[in-house]
């Protein structure tokens, strides 16, 4: 049940993290993120959930030299690379730490942004309390989520694309819901939510799907599972391979205020 089309392997983080930045679909979302956060010059905004630091520099840009960005992320060699990317701008400073317990003085900050990180997260509204209580009164916090029940990849037999995608979210993704989950969450621990915008990435082309959904790996996670049979999970990839393909997803970029 292997294609030479699809990638096998696990990439690595940082290298995974690295191409979806680089794609159209992303650049689009987080410019439009970006412009939500409204930053101002001498503001004081976080990145919670920084990853390498690929947003960093665009939050340095608009804070300019006399504000201040402050990445957060729980994992050293993401820390790492994100120390080293932005060495050369002295308003960015990063820090290990976990996003349920921020080190980090009530009101500190005028914005904060999470992208992608409280579907992965043990506890969102613990982070989203600690969150509300870091951000000083108004001040802005925007979330890039996805919703990965809106996940649909076409296929003859929509069984199995209906089972492909219970996997993910049963299985793949921790809070696979969290889109949507959004507005209420952030709303039940103090924030308002003037603004949800839905943004729907469509994918046309198999193998650059395959590099940000990971479709041949998480077949074979699937049968393993239970989600699909050996039988069926090779027609299924055959199809993605060979046939016309579409695939589509929905991230909210959910605005806050606290």
């Amino acid at each position: 049940m292997t294609s030479s089309a699809f990638e096998t392997a696990t990439p690595d983080p940082i290298g995974y993290l690295d191409r979806l930045a680089a794609t159209d679909l992303a650049r689009s979302y987080k410019a439009r993120m970006l412009d939500e956060l409204d930053v101002r010059p001498g503001q004081t905004v976080l990145d919670l959930g920084c990853g390498p630091g690929t947003d960093l520099g665009s939050l340095a840009e608009a804070v300019t030299a006399t504000g201040t960005v402050i990445g957060i992320d729980h994992d050293q060699a993401a820390l790492r690379a994100a120390t080293e990317r932005t060495a050369h701008q002295p308003t960015v400073t990063v820090q290990l730490a976990d996003l349920h317990d921020l080190p980090l003085a009530d009101g500190l900050a005028d914005g904060a942004r999470t992208d992608r990180v409280l579907q992965h997260v043990a506890d969102p509204v613990q982070a989203l309390r600690e969150i509300h209580r870091v951000l000083r009164p108004g001040g802005r916090l925007v979330m890039g989520e996805p919703d990965w029940e809106t996940l649909t990849i076409d296929h003859p037999d929509g069984e199995l694309s209906r089972a492909y995608t219970r996997y993910v979210t049963d299985q793949v993704v921790r809070n696979a819901r969290i889109g949507r989950e959004l507005p209420r969450l952030a709303a039940g621990v103090g924030f308002t939510v003037p603004t949800v915008l839905p943004v729907t990435s469509v994918l046309r082309d198999a193998r650059t799907a395959d590099r940000i959904l990971g479709l041949e790996r998480n077949t074979q996670r699937a049968v393993a599972a239970g989600y699909l049979t050996e039988e069926a999970a090779r027609p299924w990839l055959d199809h993605l391979t060979h046939g016309p393909f579409l695939a589509s997803v929905t991230l909210y970029v959910v605005v806050a205020e606290s």
